[in-house]
């Protein structure tokens, strides 16, 4: 069974840009502003969808339906999701300050927990990232400055820089700031409460909506000052994130160079191009695209340019020894 290549699935973002169409896709509509290309996604709204060696196209869900133990192995269940999600975002303006549910807050509010990882590709002189709180911070000061419309003074902001790595870990206050592009890795979850929006207005016109005390219930705010921010500027194999729900590593190859990604993890991965190009079984894997490569194969990764990659791995749900 053969590396899997899927399309993305294009969303446009009130903070959006054009590096969607400059980079990926010249096809796309050079007057949209596109945020959030979803390059891997096996949810009932939409799925990603590949084509098979014998021509045809498949979605995700039907792959695993129908070649369950092949994709992803013996201890997985046909029936449940894909357990990643993987985007890239081009933040040419603030995202909203937000917070993914715990999973104990999920239940509780019929939502889904999210822990999720940003790799910055690229960023601006002056891009950053909000995490956490500043020292000091509580939530009654914190409910209070968001009555007053003055939340930003509260938060910690760091700089990013290319190849940085942030793990954020459900229950943590978060936004990407403007300039930024980045790859993220994240649970199968679609559920974000946003708790402030910097006074912006959607693609229709009107305030977006907030989900203030479903954010408050979900917040950590003893979360001040965090540190999960790592420079991955090292070469060979790095481990950039790992948790319960995914391990994720970065690999550099120089061009001619090779690696069998069987040899690097026991079950199925996803590998995500960041650079460079990559061959395998005749099938070019490029920037901007995420593919899949089944627990019953061993994908042999070629450079044919320096190339850098993700691979990720180890989904929660699956049984490891």
């Amino acid at each position: 069974m053969s590396i899997f290549k899927f399309e993305p699935v294009y969303k446009k973002r009130i903070w959006g840009g054009q590096q969607f169409q400059e980079l990926f896709n010249p096809d796309l509509n050079k007057d949209e502003k596109f945020g959030e290309s979803w390059n891997l996604v096996d949810r009932q709204e939409d799925q990603s969808i590949c084509t098979l060696e014998s021509g045809e196209t498949s979605t995700l869900r039907n792959l695993i339906e129908n070649n369950c133990n092949e994709i992803m192995g013996p201890a997985w269940s046909k029936n449940k999701k894909f357990p990643i999600l993987v985007k890239w975002l081009d933040c040419q303006e603030r995202l909203s300050l937000q917070v993914h549910p715990p999973e104990n807050i999920a239940r509780k509010l019929k939502g889904e927990p999210k822990t999720e990882n940003w790799y910055v590709v690229k960023a601006k002189n002056n891009a950053g990232l909000f995490l956490g709180f500043k020292k000091g911070v509580s939530k009654e000061q914190f409910k209070e400055a968001l009555n007053k419309s003055a939340a930003e003074k509260l938060c910690h902001r760091i700089s990013s820089k290319s190849n940085d790595s942030v793990f954020v870990e459900s229950g943590r206050m978060h936004a990407i700031d403007a300039g930024n592009l980045i790859l993220e890795i994240q649970q199968n979850s679609d559920t974000t409460y946003r708790v402030y929006d910097w006074g912006r207005c959607g693609l229709d016109g009107t305030p977006r909506d907030l989900h203030i005390e479903e954010s408050l219930d979900s917040i950590n705010f003893h979360d001040h000052e965090p540190t999960s921010l790592a420079t991955t500027l090292a070469p060979g194999i790095q481990t950039i994130a790992e948790c319960n729900h995914f391990r994720i590593r970065k690999f550099n190859l120089n061009k001619g160079a090779s690696v069998t990604i069987k040899e690097t993890c026991k079950d199925c991965s996803i590998l995500s191009p960041l650079k460079g190009e990559l061959l395998c079984n005749n099938t070019c894997l490029s920037v901007g695209y995420s593919s899949i490569s089944p627990y019953s194969s061993a994908c042999k990764i070629q450079a044919e340019k320096d190339s850098s990659f993700l691979i990720t791995d180890r989904f929660s749900g699956l049984l490891y020894t």
